[in-house]
C-alpha cells in the first residue's frame, strides 16, 4: 500500500489547487497538475516488495482527476435521483461499454430517527400547502405529490413494511489519457442524464472518491440520499436482460439449459423451452454462422435434464449426417434411411389406439400419392381404399383390436391385391408401384421394419437417400416420429429436431406434417426445433410462416440484408437488433422469447466441441471423419472410449 504520509502530502498538494494564472485543462484540471506518466511525480513505484503487485507505479492527484499508473481516473458522485425507481434502474450504468466502476454504499437509518425526520418533513410540507391555500395560490403539484409520498412512507415504516437507508452511489471512470477521459466522462454524464440521474465530479476529493469505488468498504465523501427499501431492492442486485438462470442457493438442477454468455454483460444465459407457452423453437440464419452448432450444444445439455421427473428424449431428422458422432457418444441409435438392409414398413399399425387401423388406411392414401408423385382421382382413390382394407384382411388384421398385434402387410401385398382388382385402375396402380415392390427402389419400403430405434437420442440420417425416394422416405420418418409422440403409453418429454428444414419446405405433404406437429405437439409433450438457412423460403411459404409464428422461442443468427426487413416485420425487431443481426459474428445470436430479447454468444467445452463441430479443419485435426472420431477425456468421463 502507498504510505499514509505520502497520501497526506498528495492530498494537501491537490487541495492547494493549480498555480496562480495557470490555464484550466480538460475536465477542470490544470495542464501541469498531473505528471506525464508514472514515476515522474507522486508515489514512487514499490520495488523489491509484494506491494508493487497491488499498487500503481505512480499516483498523482488533480482537482477532478487521479493518475494511477498508466491510466487516469475521474470519480463522479450521484447527487440527483429520479422520482420513481423502476426494476433495474441502475442496469444501464453497469452495462456501459466503457470501463466504469459503479459503487453503492448503503447504511441503515435508525427507525426512531427516521420516524422523527419524516414527521418534521411532513409538517413542513403541510405548512407550505396550507399557506398556499390561505393566500389563494395554486397548490404546487410537486409538493402535493411529496406530501402523499411522505405520508405513505411513514405509514409503511410504522407497519414495519419498509425501512430507511442512506445511499451513496459513486462512479469511477477510467481512460488511458486526459483527452479520452474527458470523452468518457461526458458519455457517462449523458447516460446518467437519460436515467434521470444527476452526477457531479468529486472535486478536490478524488482520492476519497476513488477509495469509495474500491472494495474496501470505505466511504468518506458522504454524498448521501435517504431511500426506502423498494428503490434499493430494484437497484441491487443489478438487473439486466438476461434470461433467468438457476437459483444459486438451491441444490436443485438448473431451471433451463445453458446457452452461452450475454454479449452486453457476460452473464450466463439459461433457457427452458418446456416452460414457454409452447415448446417450439425456430433457429434461422445463413449457413456457417452456428445454427446447428448451437442446436447440438443445447441438445446435448438437454439430455442431462429431467422434466417433471421424466428424462428427455431427443429425435433428430438429419439430412446431412451431422448428428451421428453425437448420437454414438451418448449411446443413442442412428437409423441410416436408404442404406442397404434398412427398411421401414408403412403398413405398421404402431400403438393400439381405438382408430389405429383407420388412421393407417388414411396415411397409406397419402403415402401412395407421394410415392407416385401425383394426385389420385376420386374413382382411383375408392379402388385404393378397398385394396388397403382387403390387404389387411389377408394378413388377418380386421377392425377387431385383438388382431392388430399380428405381422403387418407389406407394399407387395397391396400391389398384388390391386393387380387382382376388377377395376382397371387397380392393375394400373399395381404396375406403377412396381419399382417400389420388385424394382430398383424396393429395398426401403417393401418388407417388415428392420429396426425400432431406442435410446435417449435417435438420429434419422437421410444422407444416403436417393433424390427419387426423399419425399416418401421423409413422410414415413415424420409419421414414425409423430406416432411416438402420439403414443399415450410412452408419454415423455421429447425434443424433435428438423435440421436443414428448407429441404422439406418444397414438399407439401412434409410441410403439412410439420405444421400439424407445431400446432399439436405441446399436448403430446413434444418440443419441435425447426432449423433452416433459407429464411426467405420459410417466410414466403404459408405453412412456413405458420411454423415460424407458432414457436415461442426464436434464435436468429447473422442475417442477410435481403431478408432483414421481412424478419423485422415478423419479429418486431428494433433498429438496434437489426443492426446487430447484420454484423453478428460466428456463434453470436439474438434469443427471443415472449418476455426477453438477449444477444448471446454461444460457447461449448472442448469435449462438447469435438462432438458437435462440423468444421472440416477441426475434423481434420482430429485425424478422422466426424462419425469415426471419439474424443479422449478423463478416465471417468462419461464419453470416454
Amino acid at each position: 500500500m502507498i504510505p499514509e504520509s505520502i497520501l497526506r502530502r498528495l492530498t494537501r498538494r491537490a487541495a492547494a489547487g493549480p498555480a496562480p494564472g495557470a490555464a484550466a485543462g480538460p475536465i477542470g484540471m490544470a495542464p501541469g497538475a498531473l505528471p506525464a506518466g508514472p514515476g515522474t511525480a507522486g508515489a514512487p513505484a514499490a520495488t523489491g516488495t509484494t506491494a508493487g503487485l497491488f499498487t500503481p507505479d505512480g499516483l498523482a492527484l488533480g482537482a477532478r482527476v487521479i493518475r494511477a499508473g498508466d491510466g487516469v481516473i475521474s470519480v463522479l458522485a450521484v447527487t440527483g435521483y429520479p422520482a420513481m425507481a423502476y426494476p433495474g434502474w441502475l442496469a444501464p450504468l453497469l452495462n456501459h461499454p466503457g470501463r466504469l466502476d459503479v459503487s453503492m454504499h448503503i447504511g441503515p437509518v435508525d427507525p426512531i430517527t427516521a420516524a422523527e425526520r419524516l414527521k418534521r418533513r411532513r409538517a413542513r410540507l403541510v405548512a407550505d400547502l396550507d399557506h398556499d391555500a390561505r393566500t389563494g395560490r395554486i397548490p404546487d403539484p410537486l409538493w402535493e405529490a411529496a406530501d402523499d409520498g411522505a405520508a405513505e412512507l411513514a405509514a409503511r415504516i410504522a407497519r414495519a413494511e419498509a425501512r430507511l437507508y442512506t445511499v451513496g452511489i459513486y462512479l469511477a471512470v477510467h481512460a488511458t489519457d486526459i483527452e479520452a477521459l474527458a470523452d468518457e466522462v461526458e458519455a457517462v454524464r449523458r447516460l446518467a442524464a437519460s436515467l434521470m440521474l444527476d452526477v457531479r465530479p468529486v472535486s478536490y476529493r478524488q482520492l476519497d472518491g476513488w477509495q469509495a469505488c474500491l472494495p474496501f468498504a470505505l466511504e468518506q465523501v458522504r454524498v448521501h440520499r435517504v431511500m426506502d427499501t423498494d428503490p434499493i431492492a430494484a437497484a441491487f442486485p443489478f438487473a439486466s436482460d438476461e434470461l433467468p438462470g438457476p437459483d444459486p442457493t438451491s441444490d436443485a438442477a438448473p431451471d433451463g439449459v445453458f446457452h452461452g454468455f450475454a454479449l452486453d454483460t457476460n452473464g450466463l444465459i439459461f433457457h427452458d423451452e418446456f416452460t414457454a407457452e409452447n415448446y417450439n423453437t425456430v433457429i434461422l440464419g445463413p449457413s456457417g454462422f452456428g445454427k446447428s452448432y448451437l442446436n447440438k450444444a443445447t441438445l446435448l445439455r438437454s439430455l442431462y435434464r429431467d422434466v417433471a421427473g421424466h428424462r428427455i428424449q431427443a429425435i433428430a431428422v438429419d439430412p446431412e449426417d451431422e448428428y451421428t458422432q453425437l448420437t454414438h457418444a451418448v449411446g443413442g441409435a442412428v437409423v441410416r434411411v436408404g442404406a442397404p438392409g434398412v427398411r421401414i414398413n408403412p403398413f405398421d399399425l404402431g400403438h393400439a389406439q381405438p382408430d389405429a387401423l383407420r388412421r393407417r388406411a388414411l396415411f397409406l392414401h397419402t403415402f401412395v400419392a407421394v410415392l407416385l408423385d401425383r394426385e389420385i382421382d376420386p374413382s382411383t382413390r375408392a379402388v385404393l381404399d378397398e385394396a388397403i382394407t382387403h390387404t389387411y384382411s389377408r394378413a388377418g388384421i380386421t377392425a377387431d383390436p385383438a388382431t392388430w398385434g399380428r405381422p403387418a402387410s407389406i407394399l407387395a401385398d397391396l400391389a398384388a391385391t390391386l393387380a387382382d382388382h376388377p377395376d382397371p385402375a387397380g392393375p394400373e396402380l399395381a404396375t406403377q408401384l412396381g419399382p417400389y415392390t420388385v424394382g430398383a427402389w424396393s429395398g426401403l419400403f417393401n418388407g417388415p421394419t428392420t429396426t425400432e430405434p431406442a435410446g435417449q437420442l435417435v438420429s434419422w440420417s437421410l444422407r444416403e437417400l436417393p433424390d427419387e425416394l426423399r419425399g416418401p422416405a421423409t413422410l414415413v420418418v415424420l409419421d414414425h416420429i409423430w406416432r411416438q409422440l402420439d403414443n399415450p403409453t410412452q408419454r415423455r418429454p421429447r425434443i424433435v429436431v428438423i435440421d436443414e428444414a428448407w429441404r422439406f419446405l418444397t414438399q407439401p405433404i412434409a410441410q403439412q406434417f410439420i405444421a400439424a406437429m407445431v400446432r399439436s405437439n405441446r399436448k403430446r409433450w413434444g418440443a419441435l426445433r425447426f432449423i433452416t438457412q433459407h429464411v426467405g423460403d420459410a417466410l414466403a411459404s404459408e405453412l412456413g410462416a405458420a411454423i415460424l409464428t407458432n414457436a415461442a422461442t426464436t434464435i436468429l443468427t447473422r442475417q442477410q440484408p435481403q431478408t432483414i426487413d421481412e424478419l423485422a416485420r415478423v419479429y418486431a425487431l428494433t433498429a438496434g437488433e437489426q443492426a446487430f443481426l447484420l454484423r453478428a459474428g460466428v456463434g453470436e445470436a439474438l434469443l427471443i422469447t415472449a418476455t426477453r430479447r438477449v444477444a448471446v454468444r454461444i460457447v461449448a467445452s472442448p469435449v462438447e466441441d469435438s462432438l458437435i463441430t462440423t468444421d472440416p479443419a477441426q475434423l481434420a485435426e482430429y485425424g478422422s471423419g466426424a462419425e469415426h472420431h471419439t474424443p479422449a477425456g478423463p478416465p471417468d468421463h462419461p464419453w470416454s472410449p
